[in-house]
């Protein structure tokens, strides 16, 4: 196995072979710090956080000192651990570019804690490892405890943690980074933010939502407080929609099970959804910093208006996908899926009008949408504007659009009218597109941007416990009221873009975008 020696000199050994993403890296590096993966031999370790991390710390941005302690219920040696972490980042689609002898340097960072999850010897023998790592690697005191578990371990890990002193920040810090979802409704949120504070301080807490590690999330604050030609047109004066979609073309994939127990309101509208809306309909924070930014997001949510229960038929809509046809295939229904209740009632699409009642955006609606099984997978925001107050030209004019394309094909297009060549004032739409990739640099993953943050101790695409809270009181009269299977379901083919009470929704001179 290569020294530590041999660890400090990784960037003398590896080429850079993108000099643009080599000047895009971060010029703050952590403090020296462990990683410690509770569910580490989880899909999602596996698939998202194991390449994030070792993208980091190939790219030199973790130092020589980083180290990961894995702790799951499986009994395996240090070296069984390593072999099963190298397979990942070999089979895995979300790992860069692998350097020669790379992996054998990493494999030097890598030691396993098993045991149950609700016994102390376990936290134990965690302790055990970070002080072994720490003596022999240059750790230093610091440590991020990653819940990449089922969510019903969140409380008896974080009680393990606290019982162990291993959340107690003595000579270096100590961060919690739980996954979603954070509950599963407001009740069950508040109890686990209480459950949590009894052993982590706020600042110590990160609740992550990968949406916002997203590079083109993070464009829509750019380009709206970047760019003067944008920001004085940002309100109700010429705005006169917005339209948020998360298509997804996939059914279930086997998750099932998972998804009968959440549905589209809990696995996509309650956060990734509305964190999208909240970015688009914040105010201009004061700094650029944790607290201004997530100050100014709560506020938009506090500005909603009320959904109750008895207002949910007439702002919300849900839907069910049957069998339906996709990229020229025959695709089964949801009722038809592994682990699906054969007469489920559980929404696989969603659409929800949104109003905000504060002085920049009183009386434009916000549409929000999401649904599996759809055309195409696609994550959009679209500003719409209003028509010009004259029609001065033969033909009625489209609306203009600011879209933000979150993925794939990422980018940002301006939609307007131009005049075609010719004897006749004759408009037609034209787009200017502008796409990421015009950059040459691959974009970075939104794990490896929200880890680094959690390192750096950077909380500002981080949720705040006030702002969950207020997203599950804005979603909390919709669950209520879909708690009784009164909607006939299934009521639309996979395959095409959802209900049609979908397009009542948004009104007769609107449509949504087909994307």
């Amino acid at each position: 196995m290569p020294t530590d020696e041999a660890t400090m000199r990784l960037s003398d050994v590896l080429p850079v072979t993108n000099p643009l993403r080599e000047g895009m890296k971060r010029k703050r590096a952590p403090e020296p710090c462990t990683l410690v993966i509770f569910g580490v031999t989880g899909d999602l370790a596996k698939r998202k956080l194991l390449p994030a991390v070792f993208g980091l710390w190939q790219d030199g941005q973790l130092g020589a000192g980083f180290s990961i302690v894995g702790v799951g219920r499986a009994s395996m040696t240090d070296d069984e651990f390593r072999a099963l972490v190298l397979e990942a980042l070999r089979t895995s689609k979300e790992t860069d570019e692998i350097q020669e002898g790379s992996l054998e340097l990493f494999a030097a960072a890598l030691a396993y804690v098993g045991g149950d999850f609700d016994a102390p010897g376990t936290y134990d023998g965690v302790r055990s490892r970070l002080a072994e790592v720490e003596s022999s690697r240059g750790a230093g005191r610091n440590a991020v405890f990653y819940l990449s578990t089922p969510p019903s371990l969140f409380e008896t890990i974080s009680t393990g943690l606290g019982e162990s002193g291993l959340s107690r920040e003595e000579d270096g810090w100590r961060r919690l980074i739980i996954e979603k979802p954070f509950g599963r409704d407001l009740q069950s949120a508040l109890a686990l933010n209480d459950h949590i504070h009894r052993v982590w301080e706020e600042h110590q807490v990160y609740r992550i939502d990968h949406y916002l590690g997203k590079e083109t999330v993070q464009n829509v604050l750019a380009i709206r407080f970047g760019n003067l030609i944008f920001e004085p047109l940002w309100n109700r004066s010429y705005v006169e929609h917005v339209q948020i979609t998360a298509a997804e073309d996939l059914g279930m994939e086997g998750r099932g099970g998972y998804y009968e127990e959440a549905g589209v309101v809990r696995d996509m509208l309650q956060n990734h959804l509305l964190q999208l809306f909240q970015l688009v309909a914040m105010e201009p924070p004061v700094a650029f910093d944790a607290d201004a930014i997530r100050d100014e997001k709560v506020k938009v949510l506090r500005s909603v208006r009320a959904i109750p229960a008895s207002r949910a038929h007439e702002v919300a809509v849900r839907g069910q996908y049957g069998p339906g046809a996709l990229y020229g295939e025959r695709v089964r229904g949801y009722r038809e899926e592994e682990k699906v209740a054969p007469d489920s009632s559980t929404a696989t699409f969603v659409a929800v009008k949104l109003e905000v009642d504060n002085w920049r955006w009183k009386g434009v609606p916000f549409f929000l949408r999401s649904g599996k099984r759809l055309p195409k997978k696609v994550t959009e925001v679209a500003v719409v504007f209003r028509r010009p107050p004259l029609g001065l030209f033969p033909g009625g004019l489209e609306r203009n659009v600011l879209a933000f394309r979150i993925q794939p094909d990422e980018g940002v297009s301006l939609k307007f009218s131009s005049k075609t060549p010719g004897q006749e004032n004759v408009l037609r739409e034209v787009v200017m597109d502008f796409r990421y990739d015009a950059f040459g640099a691959e974009l970075e993953s939104p794990y490896s941007r929200l880890l680094l943050d959690a390192m750096l101790g950077d909380a500002t695409l981080f949720p705040r416990e006030d702002e969950v809270e207020h997203a599950w009181r804005l979603v909390s009269g919709i669950l209520e009221a879909w708690q009784k299977p009164d909607a006939a379901l299934p009521n639309y083919a996979a395959g095409t873009w959802g209900p049609d009470a979908a397009d009542e929704l948004i009104g007769p001179d609107r449509r949504w975008r087909h994307l």
